[in-house]
């Protein structure tokens, strides 16, 4: 039995070769790249292997019945079988529908859901765009609409309370929605959520992007009725190619709002008729990108040798040392240079860290800057609100009244420039976003706290 520092270095070793055979060009180009939420670095043999396979075969559309067509309708059926391996998903209740990314996925779930005027649509305020912008189609159907807050480090706090008082408004189809790991602080919010949900008759879309890349999912222990990924989050490449993984029952309850190309068995002009298809192809409008599809399955291949309890790992032992570092940074005064929104410590949290620099006085320093400086280093951070302005609200204390008079004033010809004087110097109005992955190393984290060092006065 090996003990835990025995396993660390084990696993370190184990990423450092992996970084010397896949990603030699991070060393190449001197660059340390820390925005793995925003997106994966695609290992060398992936692509390797996706050349060769577009070079050997022959392709053509899915919708036909030659010899190319089953070639390519082989391959979304395997691609499919991975996925369902990839998050435990039992065929027998699970369906797999091909998007273009998370969003995608989560917009077929926004435009098909049975909302109505005694439904409801609930969700955290710690979410990405795409799941806050469900609620314009519940409030077209007449829904009601809940935030559940969010405390000092970022969680959801009473949310079983929440979800029932939801629960007890209406009788009508009620929908929950929530991330699992958050794409701006790294939170990872409970998983049995999903059942406590359900239990109250809810309908659970899980936002599994930031997840999964780094974390182990269940689909049987963890039941959710919708649940959104993007592929090149997990192993980088193709970028144009997500999934919208559901349970056969609430599939069927979705309607959809049109159709197109591949998504029915028959239409007539004449007759004014349509039948959708019964499996998850009725919700893969016009042709699907068969050729990106062709490079998930190798790609999920790749995730099952790199095994992802070890990965965990690393990106834990990684995040931990950036924890360390930012917060071990002070100006002259004493004062920290560093503020970290969400957790401070490694618990329930993943690789995402989020934060600002201050000056000596506590004042934000503008995250353009230090990006900018960042980007000198060739240092890889992320800048801005991440596409999450719920959390970015909490985390940076903004009066509602104020904010909402700010946008008003800036609307027209809006810039985050204008929107920052009009907040006032003492406001923060987005922060810089560091997150490890597979590729990166120790040295990766040290040069980026080094950069935040340079600001210490």
């Amino acid at each position: 039995m090996l003990t835990l520092a025995e396993a660390t270095v084990q696993t370190e070793t184990f990423f450092a070769e992996l970084r010397r055979r896949e990603f030699a060009r991070l060393e190449r180009r001197q660059q340390a790249y820390l925005d793995y939420t925003g997106s994966g670095l695609y290992p060398e043999r992936l692509v390797r292997a996706h050349f060769e396979r577009l070079r050997d075969g022959v392709f053509g559309n899915p919708h036909s019945a030659h010899d190319p067509s089953l070639a390519s309708t082989a391959i979304i059926e395997e691609a499919r079988a991975s996925v369902r391996a990839f998050l435990d998903a039992d065929p027998a209740d699970y369906a797999v529908v091909f998007t273009a990314n998370a969003s995608a996925a989560i917009k077929l779930v926004a435009e098909s859901y049975p909302f109505t005027s005694a439904g409801a649509y609930v969700l955290s305020a710690d979410n990405h765009n795409a799941v806050n912008g469900v609620r314009e189609f519940a409030r077209r159907a007449g829904a009601r609409v809940t935030y559940l807050p969010l405390d000092e480090e970022l969680r959801m706090p009473g949310v079983d309370q929440a979800l029932d008082a939801a629960a007890r408004l209406g009788t009508g189809p009620r929908l929950f929605a929530y991330s699992a790991q958050s794409n701006f602080s790294g939170v990872k919010h409970p998983l049995d959520l999903v059942e406590r949900a359900r239990g109250l008759g809810y309908d659970v879309l899980l936002d599994a992007a930031a997840y999964v890349p780094a974390n182990r999912l269940s689909l049987r222990a963890v039941p959710a009725d919708f649940v959104a990924v993007s592929f090149y989050k997990v192993f980088g490449y193709p970028t144009g190619v997500g999934a919208l993984v559901a349970r056969h029952d609430a599939l069927a309850r979705l309607r959809r709002p049109w159709f197109a190309g591949g998504t029915v068995d028959f239409v007539s002009v004449q007759n004014d008729m349509h039948q959708l298809r019964a499996g998850p192809e009725r919700f893969e409008d016009g042709t699907p990108d068969f050729l990106s599809v062709a490079g998930i399955a190798p790609g999920l291949a790749f995730m099952r040798e790199i095994d992802i309890d070890r990965l965990s790992a690393h990106v834990r032992v990684l995040t931990s040392e950036m924890l360390h570092g930012l917060q071990s940074l002070a100006h002259g005064n004493g004062a920290p240079v560093v503020v970290i929104y969400g957790p401070r410590t490694m618990d329930a949290r993943g690789g995402t860290v989020a934060f600002n620099l201050l000056d000596a006085a506590g004042r934000p320093i503008p995250y353009g800057i230090v990006e900018r400086r960042a980007r000198e280093a060739g240092v890889s951070v992320r800048g801005g609100c991440f596409c999450n302005p719920g959390a970015g609200e909490w985390a940076f204390g903004f009066a509602a009244t104020d904010a909402a008079r700010c946008m008003r004033d800036t609307a027209q010809g809006f810039t985050l420039e204008r929107f920052a004087q009009c907040m006032g110097p003492d406001v923060a109005v987005g922060a810089l976003r560091a997150s490890v992955g597979m590729a990166s190393n120790a040295d990766d984290v040290r040069r980026c706290v080094a950069v935040m060092q340079e600001f210490a006065e």
